[in-house]
């Protein structure tokens, strides 16, 4: 049996534990409304963006614009994967990995070769250790971010795939859905997939000025941008979420350790006491 001071000790560095996890979770908390705000705001954003997308794209050719066309042979697949910068919020980072993995393995399994993208410290320090074809990454970003990392990110994006650099672009980051649910996600960039034509025409009717190829010579670029923000954002906010479940585990771990400690502490006490009541009445027994 461990001894009182062994015992004391591992209270105490409990404790001492349990007081980071639970200030970490606070911090996560205060971050995870901040990130709750960012992504509500720029939703009806995006979904009134990709609207009007698909109302413009349904009503032309898809050989109109390069962004739009499907390439006859893929030989080169893009994907930009989202992670964290830093660790502590459980599977979530190794979960978006591992979605990223498979889907490499399946389109190099097809003889395509695979380009990555790596937004987040996490991403970057895992795949730069193996080998795979990083043409971008952008390192210690996550923890503040605006809409000109994605303008960056979906610049080169574009330029890439416009120089037939690569064939299809794939984004893989985490859909925040709750406080307890946070799901890697994979959705096709490039080329832009067109909405399918029910034949009972447009929700909206839009009157479009000018003519609607050169609308959409302007809007398709900024809409591959707003799909990669938006990855973003809610990989930001799915991380503090993840980080916040599991520092309120660690801190529910810690808690049950010092009970269990503390009653192994008593025990070894009680034992000790014990053991010296026999001694002075065996002493006892023997001076009669």
């Amino acid at each position: 049996m461990a001894s009182f001071r062994e015992i004391q000790r591992k209270i105490g560095a409990v404790k001492k534990t349990k007081q980071i996890t639970k200030a970490m979770n606070m911090v996560a908390s205060a971050k995870l409304r901040g990130a709750q705000d960012r992504i509500e705001r720029f939703k009806p954003y995006a979904e009134k963006y990709y609207e009007i997308l698909s109302d413009l794209s349904a009503r032309v050719d898809p050989g109109i614009h390069p962004l739009l066309e499907q390439r006859d042979e893929v030989k080169s697949v893009g994907i930009i994967l989202v992670t964290s910068d830093k660790g502590l919020c459980g599977a979530f980072n190794s979960n978006l990995i591992n979605t990223c993995t498979k889907l490499a393995k399946e389109k190099a399994d097809q003889g395509k070769e695979i380009k990555l993208f790596c937004v987040g410290k996490k991403c970057y320090d895992f795949f730069r250790r193996r080998k795979f074809n990083i043409l971008e990454a952008y390192p210690e970003v996550m923890g503040s971010f605006d809409f000109q990392l994605a303008n960056d990110i979906g610049t080169k994006v574009i330029n890439s795939y416009l120089e037939q650099e690569m064939d299809e672009v794939q984004l893989v980051y985490g859909e925040f859905y709750s406080m307890v649910k946070q799901v890697p996600r994979t959705s096709q960039v490039l080329p832009v997939v067109q909405a399918e034509d029910t034949g009972e025409g447009p929700q909206s009717e839009y009157l479009f000025e000018p003519s609607v190829e050169g609308l959409l010579a302007e809007i398709l670029p900024r809409y591959i941008k707003v799909q990669v923000y938006r990855g973003l954002l809610d990989t930001s906010c799915s991380e503090h979420a993840a980080r916040m479940t599991a520092m309120d585990n660690a801190t529910r771990n810690c808690d049950e350790m010092v009970e269990k400690l503390t009653l192994a502490y008593n025990k070894a006490r009680q034992a000790a006491i014990t053991s010296e009541l026999m001694d002075i009445v065996g002493g006892a027994e023997a001076l009669r």
